[in-house]
């Protein structure tokens, strides 16, 4: 498997600054955020081009396309594939398209979304908030197709899917292999369940791995490697034992006042660990 670093830890960073940087560091990959500052698209087709360069400068490779969060609209969560109002429901779809349609010029395979977005209390009926995130899924995933570029569904604690069987059940009404997951380690672990556990259970869905520490509060707080209470080293085995090869991203987005330093320590501390496991 090969290690990445997202650069939505480096919003004081221009992209093609967090670029060299985290390349610099000695990640084989990079996340791209498509999302302000960085790579909210459309972009135009100057700003693609410079993106490859630096890239292949850095002789490094896009592990993925965050289309996670929607701060350039809203917020992290908002516009969400939930949402009450069909307008800002039809804002998150064509963003999703957008961010399909710069993976592909960029060079990633995948992109990530949101497992739904938030619960209103004013609109609780999970069965049907389930109904309209399929159908917003089964629009974007002939596009996906087309462009062979997957859209990974990273649950979440306290969004529509939390958890592995939630996935599991929203999957059942997807007919497309380019909808698959983003198995963000700490989010199943902070929602009870054992991320080595479920790897394997979840195998045949996986197209990338995000990673970040958890205290053992388990409270949703992404930590550099080695600061909270997760045992990678039974997580890095279970993730060989799928045969997985390709990026685990680090993602450590609350650390923009020293994203360096977090970086930098969590290469150290992660490698360290798969050494252990080689």
């Amino acid at each position: 498997m090969k290690l990445a670093f997202s650069t939505n830890a480096f919003k004081r960073y221009s992209l093609e600054e967090a670029i060299k940087v985290i390349a610099g560091l000695g990640y084989e990959g990079v996340e791209i955020l498509a999302d302000v500052p960085h790579a909210y698209p459309p972009l135009e087709e100057s700003q693609v081009r410079t993106i490859k360069e630096t890239v292949s400068k850095c002789k490094t490779q896009i592990s993925n396309v965050n289309a996670f969060t929607l701060y350039a609209i809203d917020d992290v969560y908002h516009p969400s594939w939930i949402e009450s109002d069909e307008t800002l429901r039809e804002l998150r779809i064509q963003h999703t398209i957008r961010c399909i349609e710069l993976a592909k010029k960029i060079g990633s395979k995948n992109i990530t979304t949101e497992p739904g977005g938030p619960v209103q209390q004013n609109n609780s009926d999970r069965d049907y908030l389930k109904e309209l995130f399929v159908n917003g899924l089964n629009r974007v995933a002939p596009i996906a197709e087309k462009r062979r570029v997957k859209v990974l569904i990273e649950p979440e604690p306290n969004l529509l899917l939390e958890n592995s069987k939630q996935f599991l059940d929203v999957m059942k009404d997807i007919n497309s292999k380019y909808v698959r997951l983003n198995f963000d380690i700490g989010h199943f672990y902070c929602i009870g369940e054992d991320p080595a556990e479920i790897i394997n259970r979840l195998a045949d869905y996986i197209g990338h791995f995000h990673l970040a520490d958890i205290a053992l509060d388990r409270v949703h707080n992404h930590l550099i490697p080695g600061l909270g209470s997760i045992d990678f080293k039974s997580v890095f085995e279970a993730i060989d034992e799928i045969g997985y090869r390709e990026f685990v991203t680090i993602e450590l987005y609350p650390y923009q006042d020293n994203p360096v330093y977090a970086a930098e320590s969590a290469f150290e501390y992660i490698q360290g660990i798969l050494n252990k496991v080689d």
